[in-house]
């Protein structure tokens, strides 16, 4: 450390040094400064300098102009001065960075899934509203069903065990069965007004409302985890998928007020083309909770199958395909499925494709019935499905989807001409919600 200063008294002109045999005087560019061990009192100001090494004094000296007005010392940059502070700023944000980086990520990440967060808490009562609101116009309860609404949300189903994997189809169909029939149950005493199909649309409002209730507490978990260990890879996975989740979630909030209301649903492409091919024609009951009519197509005798609407229903249709089946004593000469399908991006919505197999989603009883059914009788499976996006499959149908059952229809008549022979029997099943598609 250095004291350096102007000697000489105070006043608005700097004047002469005073003589000093202990204090000699030397020239620095812009100003006259004094080296040695001098009175401070008497110097007109004075400042001190701390420096490491010949750079930076250079960089002091060559980089400022030290002037002189109203009796104070002021520093004025120099050409370069403004470029250098500049670049030590920069190193200083690059070392920064260097030892808090990862941090700092983590904590803009943190702010994004938080506010995806609130947003889907948002997402989540608006759907217990309108699950609350629903009940009461249609249901007429003589009490408040708000209480058994959240109760109904926190429903959850626990999967057979597997380890022994012989039989678990069976297990995990009873089940099924078991929850179907108690969250009906529940419906029931929740809307004692509602008919059938009311009671159906309704578990399926419930069923949206459970689902974003769901999505909202995972995400929640993983966060308030991820903060709590601030753990970054917690967060970076979390920040990762939270596009296709929101995506996933505001489908569901679209799908509560088709629900609510009735309307058809993307899902609803296979029992729209049922129903167009069975329109007219008289129809039963299969097991379960689905119908099949007998219809004449090019000079064979088709079996339309569908689940029974206009309530929010999917049915059995493993049990309805199997029952025909075995009606027939499996003298089928081809199964063809109808179903939604999910596009991939790029794709166009509506776009029919075709193909062979089971075309039908769910927990897999249903696909194992209708496989173990057609090979006990060798019978050929052919499936048609229309493309469409998963928001576009839980929300109220687009144009696009509706247009694509003429489609649907010539495709299939297609398979049939070039697949059967005249007088043969065919089976026709139209998989989905039939939500607001009648018969």
């Amino acid at each position: 450390m250095c004291i350096a200063g102007f000697a000489g008294q105070r006043a608005r002109v700097p004047p002469d040094p005073i003589p000093n045999s202990e204090v000699k005087p030397r020239s620095v560019p812009n100003c006259s400064v004094v080296f040695g061990h001098v009175n401070l009192g008497k110097l007109a100001a004075y400042f001190t300098l701390k420096f490491v090494g010949e750079n930076w004094l250079s960089f002091i000296t060559e980089s400022y102009s030290f002037l002189w007005s109203d009796d104070k010392l002021s520093f004025v940059p120099g050409s370069d001065a403004i470029s250098q502070i500049i670049s030590i700023i920069f190193y200083g944000v690059f070392i920064v960075f260097i030892f808090y980086g990862q941090r700092i990520q983590m904590y803009v990440m943190i702010r994004e899934v938080e506010g995806s967060l609130y947003k889907l808490k948002y997402i989540k009562e608006e759907g217990r509203k309108i699950t609350i609101e629903t009940i009461k116009e249609i249901g007429k309860p003589q009490t408040d069903p708000s209480a058994r609404v959240d109760r109904y949300l926190e429903y959850f189903t626990i999967s057979p065990q597997s380890m022994d994997p012989a039989g678990i189809v069976y297990k995990l169909d009873h089940i099924l069965d078991v929850r179907d029939t108690r969250l009906k149950d529940e419906v029931k005493i929740m809307a004692p007004a509602g008919n059938e199909v009311q009671v159906n649309n309704l578990e399926n409002t419930l069923e949206a409302a459970m689902a974003l209730n769901f999505i909202y507490k995972i995400i929640r978990h993983f966060y308030i985890q991820g903060k709590k260990t601030l753990s970054l890879y917690i967060i970076m996975q979390l920040q990762m998928i939270l596009p296709l989740v929101m995506k996933e979630a505001e489908a569901y909030a679209s799908a509560l007020k088709a629900f609510a209301y009735g309307q058809p649903i993307g899902d609803g492409a296979g029992p729209l083309v049922a129903a167009k091919l069975m329109h007219g024609y008289e129809t039963r009951k299969l097991p379960k909770d689905c119908i099949v009519a007998t219809v004449p197509i090019e000079g064979r005798t088709a079996f339309i199958i569908k689940a029974e609407g206009p309530g929010g229903n999917v049915g059995k249709p493993g049990d309805a395909v199997k029952a025909v089946v075995q009606e027939n004593k499996g003298k089928i000469a081809s199964v063809i499925m109808i179903d939604a399908g999910l596009k991939l991006e790029g794709e166009t919505v509506g776009e029919v494709a075709e193909g062979v197999g089971a075309a039908i989603g769910g927990p897999g009883v249903d696909q194992f019935k209708i496989e173990d059914a057609v090979v006990k009788y060798h019978i050929p499976i052919n499936a048609v499905i229309v493309k469409e996006d998963i928001g576009d499959a839980v929300s109220p149908m687009r144009k696009e989807i509706a247009d694509s059952a003429d489609k649907v229809i010539d495709r299939v008549k297609n398979v049939i001409l070039e697949r059967t022979k005249e007088g043969d029997n065919i089976i026709i099943v139209g998989v989905g919600n039939t939500i607001g598609i009648g018969q």
